[in-house]
């Protein structure tokens, strides 16, 4: 029975999650697996996973192989670099404490690089909040000033307009009184004539 080591989805659309398992190759994608080896979460950054090594390694050595994916998964968490070692302790070029301490040394600087990616993201993101709330800032202060230039126009029109309008006020009603006559005298004459 040939054995793969791969991702069975759960969870909902558009929010996969999944299992690590060792499945039967020619069981169906959700269906029947042997073992449940761990979860693998990518909706979060870094994408979260947890994973049993131990029996990881047992299936690799049996014979199981991982799909491309899986692959991925395994070598990112140790298990390629723990089997790899564990055929050189098989193989006697290693003994079983040089390997552990190979390996626990390969986890430590793995956990470093990861630490230093969260740092990085982290950084990113408070410094993009940082971004965000200068440019609003930055929009705000162009909308007060605007809105102060617009009050400043709306009242300095207003004091030229009755500047203006005082002198214009003396001299329109004597204009407009004659304006107004004129019609009203025609009116007038037409009328006369009518009669």
């Amino acid at each position: 029975m040939p054995v793969k080591i791969r991702l069975q989805r759960h969870g909902k659309k558009g929010k996969p999650f999944y299992w690590i398992v060792a499945a039967d190759a020619r069981s169906p994608r959700d269906g029947k697996y042997l073992e449940k080896l761990g979860t693998y979460n990518p909706n979060v950054n870094p994408a979260e996973i947890l994973l049993d090594i131990e029996n990881s390694v047992k299936w690799l050595q049996n014979g199981a192989q991982p799909t491309d994916t899986t692959r991925a998964i395994l070598s990112y968490k140790g298990v390629m670099m723990k089997n790899h070692l564990a055929g050189g302790v098989r193989k006697g070029a290693l003994t079983e404490e040089q390997a552990e301490a190979k390996f626990t040394a390969w986890l430590e600087e793995k956990a470093g690089r990861v630490d230093s990616k969260k740092e990085g993201l982290s950084k990113a993101e408070a410094k993009a909040k940082a971004d965000a709330l200068a440019a609003e800032k930055a929009v705000n202060e162009k909308r007060m000033a605007t809105a102060a230039a617009e009050a400043a126009a709306a009242n300095a029109p207003e004091e030229v307009v009755e500047e203006g309008t005082e002198e214009t006020q003396e001299a329109a009603p004597e204009t407009e009184v004659t304006t107004e006559e004129t019609p009203k005298a025609e009116e007038a004459k037409e009328d006369e004539t009518k009669a």
